[in-house]
C-alpha cells in the first residue's frame, strides 16, 4: 500500500471517494503549486482533502514549508495529523487557496456548503489572490442549482422570518438540514442552522439578496469571485 492510500484510508476518506483516480490527478496537480513560505488556505470536500494529503506528503519527504490557513475544525486536525502547521485568518493571509465546489457552471460560479463551511470559506476565498477550485467533471453544471440546492446558514431564533423572506425570492422548497449522528438539525461551527434551499432560477444578484434577509450569515452562493477551476 503507498504513502497515499495509508493516509487514505487511516483518515477514514478513501473508501467511498467518488471519482478518486481523476480527484488525485487534481490533488497532485494543485499540490505541485506550492511554494516554501506560503501561506495557504486549505478547503474542504473530498478533493481538497486528497490535496492536503499530497501537501502531506511533500512536507514530509521534501522538508515544503508552508502555513494552512484551514477552512474547518475538521481540516484543521488533518493538518495536525500531517504535522502542517496550522494558522487562524487573523493572524495571517493567505498567498493563495484551493476548495472544493458542489457544482460549477461555464462562468465559473459555484453552489458550495454540503460540509456547512461556506462562511469560513468564503472570507478566506475573498481575502485570497488566487484561488483554485478543484473540480472533477461530476461538479460541472450547465446551470447553478442543477443538482444541488443552495446552503443558507440562519441564525436560529430567525429561522421562520428567513424562510418567508427566501419564498419571497423564489425558493420553490426550503429543508432544513438535519445531522446524520444525533437528533436534530445540523450546527455550523458558527452555532446556526443551514436551510438547503431550490431555485428554479439563481440571477447573478441572488447572492446578495439572500446575504441581505436579516439573520443570514451567509449562503453557498459564490458569483463573481476569482477562481480558477482544475479539472481533470
Amino acid at each position: 500500500m503507498d504513502w497515499n492510500s495509508k493516509l487514505i484510508n487511516n483518515l477514514n476518506f478513501g473508501t467511498n471517494i467518488n471519482n478518486l483516480e481523476a480527484k488525485l490527478k487534481i490533488a497532485k496537480m494543485v499540490a505541485a503549486k506550492a511554494k516554501n513560505g506560503e501561506t495557504i488556505g486549505f478547503g474542504s470536500g473530498s478533493t481538497s482533502y486528497l490535496t492536503i494529503l499530497e501537501i502531506g506528503k511533500r512536507v514530509a519527504n521534501e522538508g515544503l514549508r508552508i502555513k494552512a490557513i484551514p477552512t474547518s475544525h475538521e481540516v484543521e486536525l488533518t493538518c495536525i495529523q500531517l504535522q502542517i502547521p496550522a494558522v487562524s485568518f487573523n493572524a495571517l493571509r493567505p498567498d493563495w487557496c484551493f476548495d472544493g465546489a458542489d457544482e460549477v457552471d461555464a462562468a465559473n460560479n459555484l453552489i458550495k456548503g454540503r460540509g456547512g463551511a461556506m462562511f469560513k470559506e468564503k472570507l478566506i476565498m475573498a481575502a485570497s489572490p488566487k484561488t483554485f477550485i478543484l473540480a472533477d467533471s461530476s461538479k460541472l453544471v450547465k446551470r447553478l442549482g442543477e443538482k444541488f440546492p443552495v446552503p443558507v446558514e440562519v441564525i436560529p431564533f430567525a429561522l421562520s422570518g428567513v424562510e418567508s423572506s427566501l419564498l419571497t425570492l423564489g425558493a420553490t422548497s426550503i429543508q432544513l438540514r438535519m445531522a446524520g449522528g444525533k437528533d436534530g438539525p445540523v450546527i455550523t461551527e458558527n452555532g446556526n442552522f443551514i436551510l438547503d434551499v431550490h431555485f428554479n432560477d439563481i440571477g447573478e444578484g441572488l447572492e446578495k439578496q439572500i446575504k441581505l434577509i436579516p439573520g443570514v450569515l451567509d449562503s453557498g452562493l459564490f458569483i463573481g469571485y476569482n477562481i480558477e477551476v482544475v479539472s481533470s
